[in-house]
């Protein structure tokens, strides 16, 4: 993205005109790390993750005296300060609250480790386009170059990981460079915005304006564009051209069209003119899972009669997605009976980078789609898909999903079908990242957008907990419920007691399959059982034994197939925090699966979902290395 560049000077000294001053402590003399604390308040932050430390302290206190003395409700702070048990967990927390409000999630770190700690985080939110704001804190400017304690060079560690980077060396216009800090992460396609903060800049003391942005010019003017691009007559003529001359269009929807408020304007697209809909596992919840004309999740372990009907389809709607490779593994391969391809994006660069368009447009989902349906209503189009639609319908039929469903082991697919059964698609669920991910996504039903939150784009285990937790601070009176892995749970374990500690109602889903499922299904299928480094098989932790020692006060265990539904609700309908681990068969896959380097007509479905054809797996049941994952 090109706007991830910092500002040149020219631009930064030229900053745009500004509206009298309002803030009530206006022209007061504050310290920097007292201005931090205002615009935070300014920019409606609520609730700041972080950790703390020496290069920092400042303006954690300066947290602690505005709520002395802002605070109405002796039990309320009004800028709630939440402890985690690392950096990362902090980053996560912040990315979980913004992933599920929409807001900016705000992170408050020291230098050196601290800092470095939120790289994952950072990269996380910025591959999944997650709109956060990392203040962390610096040596003094007098000793940056000189190996200072706790110095890190966090511009450059983070000017790659980031949508942008600032460094704040001028105290004066420090508030400007908070509030810009905010803007750049929510405008445009949203993104991660650092902010490191010389602790000497966080001492001084200055005048506070209550007002005031950086120049940041080339930058608002190409947001300033994007809101004012609209999709023209002839532009919309040409779309509904194409979509007149096609008879199996399928709307492919991604992470985008939440981003961009458009799952509204999509649902309304599709209901319309009766279009078929598939989701990328960044998009469920942009339409209705439970909708009859939604074919669930598509990719690498999309549902069978999803990918058919990617297969199938004759012209594809791209809406907020980008053909990558979990869905494209072989962009040739994608869609191969697609007469024309539309795709509209926030990212220009996106625009043609995988998978070759006829028609396109750049701008907010939300925006483009209802400039779309009007248009369709006002020249009247009319286009009856209802053969294509009954086409979709009967692949759902013939390619259900399915799973061994008797034995003496519990089935993951089975345990996930039974929490759907329970939340009917309106809790919120993160997950970490592996085989739980996978199932979580194929069988758990999402009504609306923002109640699924998993790291799609980087895969980061130990994601699941800590965005549950900055997820639940985000929807106080929300069912917030973690699935994890017993790998993944153990990346970040330690916040097992910021669940407790702050008395958060999360319930935690472990399915316990003692191994890396995941790794151990790829060493199954592509390296002759092979199982280096995941045979590891870590399962001396006794997980129950840590949940009560975390504070958990149910935390229960399930080997029992039959107990599981009753076991399931008492978790669920448990008024606190809750922690269950189900012992799940360790040789359970996750399918379908198309294999890297694959297309869809490659599909694996497993023993338990019909293909309509036989695959073939790998070359000769191998991949190149370089393929793998």
């Amino acid at each position: 993205m090109d706007d991830a560049a910092l500002p040149s000077k020219a631009e930064t000294a030229d900053a745009p005109a500004q509206t009298p001053a309002t803030h009530p402590r206006a022209g007061e003399q504050l310290s920097g790390a007292e201005m931090v604390v205002e615009v935070l308040a300014q920019e409606g932050v609520d609730t700041v993750f972080g950790y703390s430390g020496g290069a920092i302290l400042p303006t954690y206190d300066a947290v602690f005296r505005y709520n002395e003395r802002e605070r109405a409700d002796a039990d309320v702070d009004p800028m709630k300060l939440v402890v985690p048990a690392n950096e990362q967990g902090a980053g996560f927390m912040a990315a979980g609250y913004a992933r599920s409000s929409g807001k900016v999630g705000v992170f408050l770190v020291t230098s050196g480790p601290g800092a470095t700690n939120t790289v994952t985080p950072i990269r996380d939110c910025m591959a999944d386009s997650v709109p956060v704001v990392l203040i962390t804190g610096q040596v003094a400017r007098g000793a940056m170059g000189t190996d200072a304690f706790q110095e890190a060079p966090i511009v450059n560690i983070m000017g790659n990981c980031a949508k942008h980077v600032f460094l704040v060396t001028q105290p004066e216009r420090l508030e400007e460079t908070i509030r810009t800090a905010f803007e750049v992460a929510r405008s445009g396609r949203p993104g991660p915005v650092v902010v490191d903060l010389p602790k000497d800049v966080q001492n001084w003391v200055g005048e506070f304006k209550g007002t005031g942005l950086l120049g940041i010019r080339g930058y608002r003017q190409r947001m300033e564009a994007l809101r004012q691009t609209e999709v023209t007559e002839p532009k919309a003529e040409a779309f509904f051209e194409m979509l007149g001359s096609a008879s199996r269009p399928l709307l492919y929807v991604g992470g985008g069209a939440i981003h961009g408020e458009g799952a509204e304007a999509v649902s309304a697209f599709a209901r319309e003119y009766g279009i078929p809909s598939v989701s990328t596992v960044m998009g469920l919840g942009a339409v209705d899972t439970t909708d009859d004309l939604h074919l669930h999740m598509l990719g690498m372990h999309g549902t069978a009669y999803a990918n058919y009907a990617v297969e199938d389809c004759d012209f594809i709607i791209a809406v907020g997605s980008r053909f990558d490779d979990r869905v494209a593994a072989k962009a040739e391969l994608f869609a191969p009976l697609a007469e024309h391809i539309a795709h509209i994006d926030i990212d220009a660069a996106e625009i043609g980078k995988v998978k070759g368009v006829d028609w396109s447009h750049v701008g907010e989902a939300g925006h483009a789609m209802h400039s779309l349906l009007a248009h369709g209503r006002r020249v009247g189009f009319q286009r009856d898909f209802s053969r294509w639609g009954q086409h979709c319908t009967t692949l759902r039929e013939k390619h259900p999903m399915g799973f061994k469903e008797d034995g003496d082991w519990i089935q993951p697919q089975g345990v996930m079908r039974a929490l759907n059964d329970i939340t009917g698609g309106e809790a919120i669920v993160s997950t970490g990242v592996g085989q739980h991910q996978m199932w979580a996504a194929q069988y758990l039903d999402f009504r609306l957008p923002r109640l699924w939150m998993t790291s799609g784009s980087m895969g980061t285990m130990g994601f699941g907990l800590p965005a549950a937790i900055g997820a639940q601070f985000a929807n106080p009176e929300a069912l917030v419920i973690d699935v994890d892995g017993d790998g993944s749970l153990r990346m970040n374990l330690g916040e097992m007691e910021t669940v407790t500690t702050y008395g958060l109602p999360i319930k935690i889903l472990l399915l316990n399959n003692n191994g890396d499922g995941m790794v151990r299904q790829w060493q199954k299928l592509y390296f002759d059982d092979r199982f280096s480094g995941s045979d590891k098989s870590l399962h001396r932790k006794d997980f129950i034994k840590a949940a009560e020692a975390d504070g958990f006060e149910f935390a229960r265990r399930c080997s029992d197939r039959e107990a599981l539904p009753e076991v399931i609700r008492a978790f669920v309908e448990y008024p606190g925090p809750a922690f269950l681990e189900v012992m799940i068969d360790p040789d359970a896959g996750v399918y379908p699966m198309v294999g890297p380097g694959m297309g869809y007509k490659q599909m694996v479905t497993g023993e338990h979902i019909p293909s309509r054809e036989i695959p073939e797996i790998g070359r000769g049941g191998r991949v190149d290395p370089s393929e793998a994952f």
